[in-house]
């Protein structure tokens, strides 16, 4: 592990130190780039511990309705991988948050592999999660990710079962446990099955472990908590993004307040 690898994962550890950790998620360029920007920026004062940034892609086969039009909207509005590296070599200017690229494995190939992640690293990205990457096929980005110092997090679902133990001992920064099966979105309900998931991973080894996947109410996320190191929110912040566009950054940082209070313990 090099010097610069070894860095990205103790940020990213870092954010799990001091507690539970609360992982927002936003879709870059939704409504557009400044936006985007602004958001970031806001959800790091508000107690953000980590920032998944969505990469748009015309084809999100995880997601549901909710970021697939988000991803719509962001490419409409002329959003590109190029104006996303220069968004982030900004945001560093301003912030140490760790950030991390959610994209799917198209738009990294489609870039070159070891030019995205060249310049994750140049900018300051910490980690990629590639949802529609096989845990099997890891090695395709694991040996640039190394090189250029960017963790590659690992995500396990409820139907991973005996492959939990492998993505274990194998993962890097964090776990993404999906909380159910199907899409990403919005649920009224959640069950406990994460909570298998992350005994099983912590049986393996002692990693953090953040749940994803529908997660959309203090209540929830405080549920989710108490049997995780961290929650992960996505569609809702998206939602809010989709309903009051460029004068959602007050809004998404009330919330993100809101969502971390309920994560670590603290609802007022």
């Amino acid at each position: 592990m090099n010097s610069t690898m070894r860095k990205s994962e103790e940020r990213i550890n870092k954010a799990f130190s001091g507690g539970k950790a609360f992982i927002p998620f936003v879709t870059c360029g939704d409504p557009d780039m400044e936006t985007t920007e602004r958001l970031v920026l806001a959800m790091a004062r508000s107690g953000a511990d980590i920032i998944e940034l969505g990469i748009p892609f015309s084809d999100p086969v995880a997601e549901g309705p909710v970021i697939q039009m988000a991803d719509m909207r962001a490419l409409e509005s002329g959003t590109t991988t190029d104006r996303l590296f220069e968004m982030v070599a900004r945001i560093r200017k301003a912030s140490s948050v760790p950030l991390v690229f959610m994209t799917y494995i198209n738009p990294v190939f489609t870039y070159g592999k070891e030019r995205f992640l060249e310049r994750c690293s140049h900018v300051g990205i910490d980690g990629l999660i590639v949802p529609d990457m096989p845990f099997e096929e890891r090695e395709e980005l694991l040996a640039p990710c190394e090189r250029y110092g960017v963790t590659l997090i690992s995500m396990i679902a409820p139907t991973s079962e005996r492959r939990i133990k492998a993505i274990a001992s194998q993962a890097r920064g964090f776990v993404y446990c999906v909380s159910s099966l199907g899409v990403t979105g919005i649920r009224t309900t959640l069950s406990d099955v994460a909570k298998d998931m992350v005994a099983a991973v912590k049986r393996e080894r002692d990693i953090p472990c953040a749940i994803g996947f529908g997660i959309s109410t203090p209540e929830q996320a405080a549920h989710m908590a108490s049997f995780s190191d961290g929650v992960i929110v996505g569609s809702a912040i998206v939602r809010l993004v989709a309903q009051y566009g460029k004068d959602s950054v007050p809004i998404v940082a009330g919330f993100t307040e809101r969502m971390k209070r309920a994560v670590t313990g603290t609802v007022e």
